[in-house]
């Protein structure tokens, strides 16, 4: 029986344990400053194949409950017959084709990495400062993912939770809790040392094919109204497990499992602002899951790099697995 934590607990996981301050008033960057060139480099020594995996979403453009905005996806297909040239030729079939992306990546349909602009609670965003002032609509002038320019590689424990449990996925009715997550840890006789990301499988692909009429985070709660939905995933005592192991990144296919029953404006999400934790949401982890039970590895190098967009409040990615 997993003991459920207070709401005093979850407070104080959020308040008491915040990471601000801890790289300095200014520091933009968080998590990610625990990812040092030696990290990078131990990172490297994970591979044993050279096999590498995508945990990318494709990029949906079709509309639905499940993905209620969809990308836009524009093509552009023009003959310029000899463009460019001083030689006429006028049997010249040759042209150029062009496309136009757009996107809102947030929510439960794209893979996206989360910036520490993305949430804030009653406190702030990350490090303290206010909302009010730092997110405008051109743009956040605090904690935007061009800070994380320069691309995110570290070693990345895989936590595959269905093989724990015995099952194909987890359920709302069983969230994945902090101390579920050591005991994989512990089962699997692997440590986590600062600055290693974590990739916490919960079966969200094999959820999905046994729900095929209730898209992921778009499930109504029955005893509640105004928009709130039941979603599987993980619980708030996972927040503890998160600061306790100093870890730089959380990639996940399951979210923040609601509603949470907790009196806090989020609950894992909160990592971000709390302790300036990136966070890849919706990650595509079933392949990854399939390829480290072959290989009958657990770690591996995780390459991310988001788009330099300034004043983003995060950026789709296309997560690579090194193994």
């Amino acid at each position: 029986m997993i003991a459920e934590p207070s709401q005093a607990d979850v407070a104080a996981y959020l308040t008491e344990r915040r990471n601000w301050g801890r790289w300095g008033d200014d520091d933009q960057r968080g998590t990610i400053n625990l990812i040092t060139p030696e990290k990078r480099l131990a990172a490297l020594r994970t591979v044993r194949s050279g096999n590498a995996l995508s945990l990318s979403r494709p990029l949906s453009t079709a509309t639905g409950p499940a993905n209620a905005h969809p990308a836009s996806h524009y093509m552009k297909r023009r003959a310029i017959g000899h463009h460019g040239s001083t030689v006429p030729r006028p049997d010249d079939t040759s042209g150029f084709a062009a496309d136009y992306y757009g996107m809102y990546y947030h929510g439960t349909a794209t893979t996206h990495i989360d910036a520490l602009s993305h949430v804030w609670d009653d406190a702030g965003l990350y490090n303290g400062r206010d909302p009010d002032e730092h997110i405008t609509f051109d743009g956040a002038t605090w904690g935007g993912i061009e800070h994380w320019k320069d691309g995110i590689v570290t070693r990345c424990v895989l936590l595959d939770v269905p093989r724990h449990r015995g099952g194909r996925f987890v359920t709302a009715e069983e969230p994945v809790h902090g101390d579920e997550l050591e005991a994989i840890l512990a089962e699997r006789d692997v440590s986590l040392e600062p600055g290693d990301a974590v990739a916490v499988y919960s079966g969200r692909e094999a959820w999905q094919r046994a729900n095929p009429s209730e898209p992921y985070g778009r499930v109504p709660f029955e005893a509640c109204c105004g928009g709130i939905y039941e979603k599987p995933g993980l619980h708030a005592s996972c927040l503890k497990f998160l600061r306790d192991h100093d870890v730089s990144v959380l990639v996940w296919d399951m979210l923040d499992h609601t509603p949470f029953g907790y009196d806090v404006s989020w609950t894992v999400h909160g990592a971000i602002h709390a302790f300036g934790l990136a966070l890849v949401d919706n990650a595509l982890l079933e392949p990854l899951s399939d390829a480290c039970a072959e290989h009958g590895q657990d770690d591996f190098a995780l390459f991310i790099a988001p788009l330099y967009v300034n004043g983003g409040t995060g950026s789709p990615v296309n997560p690579i697995a090194l193994l």
